[in-house]
Protein backbone atom coordinates (compact mmCIF):
# COMPACT_ATOMS: atom_id res chain seq x y z
CA UNK A 1 0.00 0.00 0.00
CA UNK A 2 0.99 3.49 -0.34
CA UNK A 3 0.31 6.48 1.84
CA UNK A 4 -2.83 8.08 1.85
CA UNK A 5 -1.39 11.45 0.77
CA UNK A 6 -0.19 10.44 -1.88
CA UNK A 7 -2.76 8.21 -3.45
CA UNK A 8 -5.08 11.25 -3.24
CA UNK A 9 -2.34 13.58 -5.19
CA UNK A 10 -2.29 10.69 -7.78
CA UNK A 11 -5.63 10.92 -8.25
CA UNK A 12 -5.48 14.02 -8.98
CA UNK A 13 -2.64 13.61 -11.32
CA UNK A 14 -4.72 11.25 -13.30
CA UNK A 15 -7.22 14.13 -13.93
CA UNK A 16 -4.14 16.56 -15.08
CA UNK A 17 -2.55 13.68 -16.86
CA UNK A 18 -6.25 13.24 -18.75
CA UNK A 19 -6.62 16.61 -19.11
CA UNK A 20 -3.83 17.31 -20.61
CA UNK A 21 -4.22 14.98 -22.97
CA UNK A 22 -7.41 16.62 -24.17
CA UNK A 23 -5.46 20.10 -24.52
CA UNK A 24 -2.90 18.31 -27.15
CA UNK A 25 -5.23 16.91 -28.96
CA UNK A 26 -7.11 20.38 -29.26
CA UNK A 27 -3.58 22.02 -30.58
CA UNK A 28 -3.61 18.97 -32.69
CA UNK A 29 -6.62 19.83 -34.29
CA UNK A 30 -5.49 23.65 -34.41
CA UNK A 31 -2.51 22.50 -36.54
CA UNK A 32 -4.78 20.02 -38.72
CA UNK A 33 -7.15 23.08 -39.74
CA UNK A 34 -4.12 24.67 -40.78
CA UNK A 35 -3.05 21.81 -42.97
CA UNK A 36 0.03 21.76 -40.86
CA UNK A 37 0.01 17.71 -40.28
CA UNK A 38 3.43 17.16 -39.03
CA UNK A 39 2.38 20.09 -36.60
CA UNK A 40 -0.92 18.27 -35.78
CA UNK A 41 0.72 14.88 -35.72
CA UNK A 42 3.53 15.80 -33.43
CA UNK A 43 0.63 17.21 -30.60
CA UNK A 44 -1.46 14.26 -31.51
CA UNK A 45 1.01 12.07 -30.09
CA UNK A 46 1.42 14.01 -27.30
CA UNK A 47 -1.79 13.45 -26.13
CA UNK A 48 -1.69 9.72 -26.94
CA UNK A 49 1.51 9.96 -24.82
CA UNK A 50 -0.48 12.00 -21.50
CA UNK A 51 -3.30 9.20 -22.13
CA UNK A 52 -0.87 6.55 -21.08
CA UNK A 53 0.47 8.59 -18.45
CA UNK A 54 -2.52 8.55 -16.59
CA UNK A 55 -2.66 4.93 -17.45
CA UNK A 56 0.43 3.93 -15.94
CA UNK A 57 -1.18 5.77 -13.09
CA UNK A 58 -4.13 3.93 -12.65
CA UNK A 59 -2.47 0.88 -13.04
CA UNK A 60 -0.25 1.40 -10.09
CA UNK A 61 -3.28 2.68 -7.85
CA UNK A 62 -5.04 -0.31 -8.66
CA UNK A 63 -1.58 -2.55 -8.04
CA UNK A 64 -1.79 -0.69 -4.76
CA UNK A 65 -5.18 -1.27 -3.49
CA UNK A 66 -6.35 2.17 -3.75
CA UNK A 67 -10.08 2.88 -4.57
CA UNK A 68 -10.46 6.22 -6.03
CA UNK A 69 -13.66 7.64 -9.06
CA UNK A 70 -11.97 8.82 -12.34
CA UNK A 71 -12.08 12.93 -11.93
CA UNK A 72 -14.61 14.74 -14.11
CA UNK A 73 -12.71 16.96 -17.10
CA UNK A 74 -13.28 20.10 -18.50
CA UNK A 75 -13.42 21.08 -21.95
CA UNK A 76 -9.81 21.79 -23.91
CA UNK A 77 -10.33 24.55 -26.78
CA UNK A 78 -9.65 24.10 -30.06
CA UNK A 79 -8.77 27.43 -30.63
CA UNK A 80 -4.88 29.32 -30.35
CA UNK A 81 -4.16 33.09 -31.48
CA UNK A 82 -0.72 31.25 -33.22
CA UNK A 83 1.44 28.80 -33.24
CA UNK A 84 3.24 30.13 -30.45
CA UNK A 85 0.21 30.56 -28.15
CA UNK A 86 -0.34 26.58 -28.35
CA UNK A 87 3.60 25.76 -27.42
CA UNK A 88 3.45 28.69 -24.78
CA UNK A 89 0.18 26.46 -23.32
CA UNK A 90 2.18 23.58 -23.54
CA UNK A 91 5.02 24.82 -21.88
CA UNK A 92 3.12 26.01 -18.92
CA UNK A 93 0.83 22.87 -18.69
CA UNK A 94 4.66 21.22 -18.36
CA UNK A 95 5.82 23.46 -15.67
CA UNK A 96 2.64 23.09 -13.68
CA UNK A 97 3.05 18.80 -14.58
CA UNK A 98 6.44 19.05 -12.86
CA UNK A 99 5.21 21.01 -9.99
CA UNK A 100 3.20 18.59 -8.97
CA UNK A 101 4.99 15.51 -9.67
CA UNK A 102 8.17 17.35 -7.25
CA UNK A 103 5.10 17.92 -4.64
CA UNK A 104 4.39 14.31 -4.82
CA UNK A 105 7.94 13.41 -4.32
CA UNK A 106 8.24 15.56 -1.35
CA UNK A 107 4.67 13.60 -0.06
CA UNK A 108 6.39 10.51 -0.51
CA UNK A 109 9.65 11.29 1.17
CA UNK A 110 8.13 13.07 4.11
CA UNK A 111 6.19 10.16 4.92
CA UNK A 112 8.35 7.30 4.00
CA UNK A 113 6.54 5.97 1.10
CA UNK A 114 9.58 4.44 -0.72
CA UNK A 115 7.21 2.32 -3.36
CA UNK A 116 5.31 5.79 -3.88
CA UNK A 117 8.68 7.51 -4.24
CA UNK A 118 10.60 4.74 -6.96
CA UNK A 119 7.02 5.26 -9.09
CA UNK A 120 7.45 8.68 -9.13
CA UNK A 121 10.95 8.76 -10.36
CA UNK A 122 10.41 7.33 -14.07
CA UNK A 123 7.56 10.59 -14.15
CA UNK A 124 10.25 13.07 -12.55
CA UNK A 125 12.81 11.56 -15.62
CA UNK A 126 10.06 12.02 -18.11
CA UNK A 127 9.14 15.88 -17.68
CA UNK A 128 12.57 17.06 -17.79
CA UNK A 129 11.93 15.78 -21.81
CA UNK A 130 8.75 17.09 -21.77
CA UNK A 131 9.75 20.74 -21.30
CA UNK A 132 13.29 20.29 -23.17
CA UNK A 133 11.26 19.70 -26.31
CA UNK A 134 8.35 22.14 -25.61
CA UNK A 135 11.25 24.84 -25.18
CA UNK A 136 12.82 23.92 -28.38
CA UNK A 137 9.47 23.92 -30.37
CA UNK A 138 9.35 27.74 -29.03
CA UNK A 139 13.12 28.53 -30.22
CA UNK A 140 12.20 26.79 -34.09
CA UNK A 141 8.90 29.39 -34.18
CA UNK A 142 10.63 32.03 -32.96
CA UNK A 143 13.65 31.56 -35.35
CA UNK A 144 11.56 33.06 -38.05
CA UNK A 145 10.65 29.76 -40.16
CA UNK A 146 6.91 29.95 -40.97
CA UNK A 147 5.05 27.18 -39.91
CA UNK A 148 5.70 25.00 -43.10
CA UNK A 149 9.36 25.59 -43.33
CA UNK A 150 9.39 24.30 -39.67
CA UNK A 151 7.54 21.22 -39.45
CA UNK A 152 10.05 19.59 -41.36
CA UNK A 153 12.49 20.18 -38.35
CA UNK A 154 10.27 18.96 -36.16
CA UNK A 155 11.92 15.31 -35.94
CA UNK A 156 14.93 16.15 -34.70
CA UNK A 157 13.51 18.44 -31.81
CA UNK A 158 10.89 16.57 -30.47
CA UNK A 159 12.34 12.47 -32.20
Amino acid sequence: MINERLAKLLVAQVASELGAHQVYLGMSLYFERQSLHKWAKLYRDQSVEEAGHATKIIEFLIDNEVEFDLPGLPAATTHYGSATEAVQTAIASEVRVTGQFNAMATAATETGDHRGLQFLQWFIEEQVEEERSMRALLDLLASGLNLFQAQELLDQIVG
